[in-house]
């Protein structure tokens, strides 16, 4: 399957969803989503982008930032992985957290910036969660409210694109309507009107053509296959050598290496292949008999929740 590509660009606005792996939870208690939240702001620190609403739901999240860099992929690969190892390690498990990689939608800030918030925060609403969206302790709506300094978002730059004071009243008249912005999503990468669609395309037209896709340039990541490597030879007591060599490719240090290569680097299976010297089908061999002794093979999930760990945020 052909992975979707990241239009990224500065001082770019963006709807950012992540759902988990086959719909099922990623947020099992409140400590869960505090811990989410310091990931979020981590990488705020680390990548300076502005954040302008959030909602933690059980089983998907939504965010809405503003990219001062064109950084977005490294940002999300920050956020997904360190909370991906931070759920795992908690409860011994290893393997997929969230379902594929996260959509990104961008956004027209003129025209859709208070709608968007408005749908992010009454999510729980429709989703029968709560009646009231201030009763949904895991969404920013509450700080809109008071308007005051938060931690998270960046109350003062949304003080530039919204009326706080009417804010409660343009979210509860809307309570009871259907406004699915995912209706109005053009060819699923713009939410917006014809010109700025038609401006982002020509924009962004020699990227799409070349397929010089965001993905393909973060090359450039914090975490590289050598260093996977480095730190698996303490793991798995083996050398670098004998983990790349093709004649070893049995080897299960070299297929865990692999399987954690797919997860905490942004790289393909085929530039993972190239790597190693094999196929990108023999990528998703390797990560796949991986998955399937570590549901078996208790010491070997310790070693690989340990692994991963070493490239937490």
């Amino acid at each position: 399957m052909v992975r979707p590509y990241r239009l990224q660009g500065e001082n770019c606005f963006y709807h950012i969803t992540s759902r988990g792996d086959d719909r099922k939870k990623i947020f099992l208690s409140d400590a869960d989503c505090e811990k989410f939240l310091e990931y979020v702001i981590k990488a705020k620190n680390k990548y300076k982008f502005h954040l302008y609403a959030y909602c933690l739901m059980s089983n998907h999240y939504h965010l809405f930032i503003e990219t001062l860099q064109p950084n977005l992929s490294k940002i999300m690969q920050n956020i997904n992985t360190a909370y991906t190892t931070y759920y795992n390690k908690k409860r011994s498990k290893v393997g997929h957290l969230f379902q594929g990689r996260y959509k990104s939608v961008m956004v027209e800030e003129d025209s859709y910036f208070l709608e968007l918030t408005r749908y992010i925060h009454l999510n729980p609403v429709r989703a029968n969660m709560v009646k009231l969206p201030n009763e949904y302790k895991w969404s920013s709506y509450r700080v809109y409210l008071k308007g005051s300094e938060d931690r998270v978002i960046d109350i003062e730059e949304i003080r530039r694109h919204v009326d706080l004071k009417g804010y409660k009243d343009f979210v509860l008249d809307n309570i009871n309507k259907n406004d699915d912005l995912k209706k109005q999503v053009y060819a699923g990468y713009f939410l917006g009107g014809k010109d700025f669609v038609k401006g982002k395309l020509d924009k962004f037209k020699p990227e799409i053509e070349s397929g010089n896709f965001a993905y393909k340039r973060e090359l450039n990541s914090d975490i590289t296959i050598d260093e996977i490597i480095n730190r698996s030879e303490c793991i798995f007591n083996e050398v670098k050598e004998k983990n790349i060599v093709k004649k070893h490719s049995g080897l299960i240090s070299r297929k865990v290496i692999i399987f954690a290569a797919k997860r905490v680097t942004p790289l393909t299976n085929k530039q993972i292949g190239e790597y190693f010297n094999i196929g990108a089908t023999a990528v998703i061999k390797a990560s796949n008999a991986v998955e399937g002794l570590l549901k078996e093979d208790k010491g070997l999930r310790n070693k690989v929740v340990e692994l991963l760990s070493a490239f937490s945020a």
